[in-house]
């Protein structure tokens, strides 16, 4: 837990000498969690709001006015934020019934003329409108910091320098599309709604439609730049001394010419399209209140952008490449687990670190391994509770027999990226815990076994997972699934499933690759998540095909086994236990081979144990 009192008491300083108007100070000042570029994780020069207030989870946004300070997150991180939020914070918990809006707690604390500041380029315009919506109604404004408040207290207190490492090149035989093909279809789509500009700020977006990649934030293959497309141009506004030596190559390559402009240079540019022929520019309503300002009302085209998804809708060789790098990280993940199991056996100590330190050496051992995907989650016991936890020196508990072990984790391979949850006992599990593990399963199973319409909302498929908990009053406090990227971000929109609308979903398509994910934890206990990366494929088995609107079913790719030793199996149907025999029958067919020509008879030897037949 750290001391915010000092932060607080600067900041609070800064806020009565701000600015705004006839106004001669601010009455609340807004940290969201975000970047320039509304990311979920940043780099570590970006990370205001763990800074002001001591919560380092990746989602929250923090208030503080003259006398209060509250930070807003979801049910992923009640258990972490009332854990490192001193007496100076109050925790909103976000997602409760009870809990108001950010705009609507301000609206009724705040005095009438009040001014409430926020840095705009680290807000989303989706984010700002609702909040000043509220605060018109109470006769307050909402009004831009151009000078970000967080970075003048931390300037002085070791502030780190933004990220600015090497970019480098995609090649085709991993990206599959050369970028001349994707700018034909966005230019198409660009026609289709009257817009002559199209202005990219979310960082994968632009990695994955120029077939770049780079390390500006951990374990996110991103850098930091903004994109302009036009009809005839591609604005790309970045470090110039960040480009791969072979930049030059790659443009040939993907047979396109790219401008390079300054970094800092995006805010004049738009302003230069905006002054020139009065045409649509399109901007997503994801991108900052800063750069949408720019562009005039009349003029913006606010939708999801169409690199977006394109981007979720995998190619061929990105699909191949997805159910390569799954199969490679599956055996990375059985020599994990049957490692982990012997050390317990023979008595050795492993605890949350030195376990998610041999597992990350085991990945970084297979073909086109480029990193791990995100801080591996590797929790026991009541660490496992808290749904985003990642160990520290000071809370790391030893694995032992007697606690439940929750292990999510995934890496970045050339040909893709992998996000996979197993929860594991190696001793003798409560019949609760059975009963709860075998219900978040059975969650699993039926949704990963759904067939349903094409383009349906993902939210709509949400209750399938969740019926077997609900149906005894469990259920979590997270989503069930996710998008992912490829060689990119391991959490990608536009679509998902989870109870809250996601207002971008354009609905499920086939080869989009997401997660499934159900889990139960019971807070100070244990937790329990069972996740699989899933394609979206045709279903052949559906005879009335929607009346021809198209069905869709799951594929699942993650090859690694369900521990079955936590099963109840009276809890499962007939059809249940086919299906997980059925994939862990899979499992042994594409891992066995491989461990047996790499002569790991250990490995191959657990894996036959986990995949018999329940």
């Amino acid at each position: 837990m750290k001391s915010t009192t000092q932060i607080l008491g600067k900041l609070r300083e800064l806020m009565q000498r701000a600015k705004v108007g006839d106004s001669a100070s601010i009455a609340a000042y807004i940290v969201p969690s975000d970047d320039a570029h509304q990311s979920e994780y940043q780099c570590q020069h970006d990370e205001r709001r763990a800074f002001v207030s001591g919560f380092d989870g990746s989602a929250g946004t923090a208030v503080i006015t003259t006398e209060t300070a509250l930070l807003w997150t979801d049910g992923r991180y009640y258990q972490q934020a009332e854990k490192q939020l001193d007496d100076n914070w109050v925790l909103m918990k976000d997602g409760l019934t009870t809990t108001p809006s950010i705009g609507a707690w301000l609206a009724k604390n705040l005095a009438k003329g009040s001014s409430v500041g926020v840095d705009p380029r680290l807000l989303s315009f989706r984010g700002w409108k609702p909040i000043e919506t509220e605060l018109n109604s109470a006769e307050c404004q909402m009004v831009p910091i151009e000078s970000n408040l967080i970075d003048e207290v931390w300037s002085g207190a070791g502030q780190p320098a933004r990220t600015s490492n090497s970019i480098i090149s995609l090649k085709l035989e991993h990206a599959g599309v050369p970028v001349e093909r994707k700018w034909e279809t966005v230019r198409q789509q660009m026609k289709d709604k009257n817009a002559d500009a199209l202005v990219v700020s979310a960082l994968d977006e632009i990695a994955w439609f120029l077939n770049l990649r780079g390390s500006d934030i951990d374990f996110n293959p991103v850098f930091f730049a903004y994109l302009i497309v036009t009809n005839d141009e591609l604005l790309l506004f970045v470090d110039s001394a960040k480009l791969p030596g072979d930049f030059a190559s790659h443009q040939q390559e993907n047979n396109v010419k790219i401008t390079v402009l300054p970094y800092e240079s995006i805010g004049l540019e738009i302003s230069k399209i905006v002054s020139g022929k009065e045409s649509k520019i399109w901007i997503a309503p994801t991108s900052s209140y800063y750069l949408t300002a720019l562009i005039p009302k009349s003029r913006r085209l606010q939708e999801v952008t169409p690199v977006c998804v394109l981007k979720a809708i995998k190619n061929e060789v990105e699909i191949e490449g997805f159910i390569n790098s799954h199969v490679r990280d599956g055996v990375a993940l059985c020599q994990y687990f049957a490692w982990l199991e012997n050390q317990l056996e023979i008595g050795a100590e492993v605890d949350e670190i030195s376990g998610s330190d041999k597992l990350e050496a085991f990945r970084r051992s297979k073909d086109k391994y480029m990193g791990l995907s995100f801080t591996t989650i590797s929790a026991s016991g009541p660490n496992g509770s808290i749904i985003h936890y990642h160990p520290r020196d000071e809370t790391k508990r030893k694995i032992t027999k007697n606690e439940i072990y929750l292990c999510d984790s995934g890496a970045q391979y050339l040909d893709g990226t992998t996000d996979v949850t197993r929860t594991l006992h190696f001793g003798e599990p409560t019949e609760f815990q059975k009963e709860a593990y075998t219900r978040v399963l059975k969650g699993q199973l039926s949704f990963g076994s759904t067939i349903f319409p094409a383009k349906v909302k993902g939210q709509v498929l949400d209750t399938l997972a969740r019926k077997a908990l609900w149906d005894v009053g469990l259920d979590y406090g997270h989503g069930t699934g996710h998008g992912v990227g490829h060689f990119l971000n391991v959490h990608e929109g536009p679509m998902g499933v989870g109870i809250r609308l996601m207002p971008d979903d354009p609905g499920l398509q086939a080869n989009m690759f997401i997660s499934n994910e159900p889990g139960f934890y019971q807070d100070g206990e244990f937790g329990i998540r069972v996740e699989d990366i899933v394609q979206i494929v045709p279903a052949t088995q559906s005879p009335h095909n929607f009346s021809n609107r198209g069905a869709l079913t799951f594929k699942t790719i993650t090859m690694c086994p369900k521990q079955t030793k936590m099963i109840k199996k009276e809890l499962l149907s007939e059809a249940e236990v086919r299906l997980l025999n059925s994939y862990h029958q899979q499992v042994w067919d594409t891992l066995a081979p491989i461990l047996t020509r790499e002569g790991d008879d250990f490995t191959l030897t657990w894996l036959k144990k986990e995949v018999q037949a329940i």
